[in-house]
């Protein structure tokens, strides 16, 4: 089984980037907004060559009126996260992929407290956008950790979508952690092949979610 292995640079308590909308579609399209750490952001890479984007660019071959917003910042952790959902979630959206998770556990951050996050930002979604889906993308701990904390950390993801009723990807990573064809220098983020491979794993849970929105 590929393992996670992220490091993410630091950012400062409560800092904030721009919502980075990923094309300038039609601004009634309806919206898809990315929660991620460095991951999602695209470390490394130009905003075009992140996930997100290349989701948007299926999007656009199916003609389908949504507009992908990235709201990936490097370093984030669940608690971060939580910390800056309410001003993610200013503007409505119709779906939160929601792909944080990978700090927590490259730090061996308490289990309990990731899966509260987690459950914590999806209330908030859903009590600010009753109809809005949510996608949960699904993390790994690092095996240096123990395997008792590694099966814990990676339960976090399909217990949640279960008690929730949200879509999951079972691991983010999925044929990229690890492979270091698919990584940069570091060995920890993904190249742009790497980030096309996110973008089909993420599309293959995605595309019914959206096609049931159309």
């Amino acid at each position: 089984m590929v393992c996670l292995l992220l490091l993410s640079p630091a950012t400062r308590a409560g800092e904030h980037q721009p919502l980075q909308h990923t094309t300038q579609h039609d601004p009634a399209a309806q919206r898809i907004v990315f929660v991620g750490d460095s991951l999602t952001a695209g470390y490394g890479l130009a905003p075009t060559q992140a996930f997100p984007a290349l989701i948007q660019d299926k999007i656009t071959a199916q003609g389908w009126p949504f507009r992908v917003v990235n709201a990936g910042l490097s370093g984030d952790t669940t608690a971060a996260g939580l910390r800056r959902i309410n001003w993610v979630l200013q503007q409505p959206l119709a779906v939160l992929v929601l792909a944080l998770g990978a700090n927590d556990g490259l730090r061996g951050l308490p289990v309990d407290a990731a899966q509260r996050n987690l459950q914590a930002m999806i209330d908030r979604t859903r009590e600010k956008n009753p109809a809005s889906k949510i996608v949960l993308a699904g993390m790994q701990a690092p095996p240096n950790l123990g395997p008792d904390y590694t099966a814990r950390f990676r339960a976090i993801f399909p217990t949640l979508a279960t008690a929730n009723g949200t879509a999951l990807v079972p691991f983010l990573l999925e044929g990229v952690g690890g492979i270091p064809s698919l990584n940069l220098p570091d060995g920890i983020h993904p190249t742009a092949a790497g980030h096309q491979r996110i973008a089909e794993t993420v599309w293959q849970v995605l595309e019914p979610v959206l096609r049931d929105l159309r």
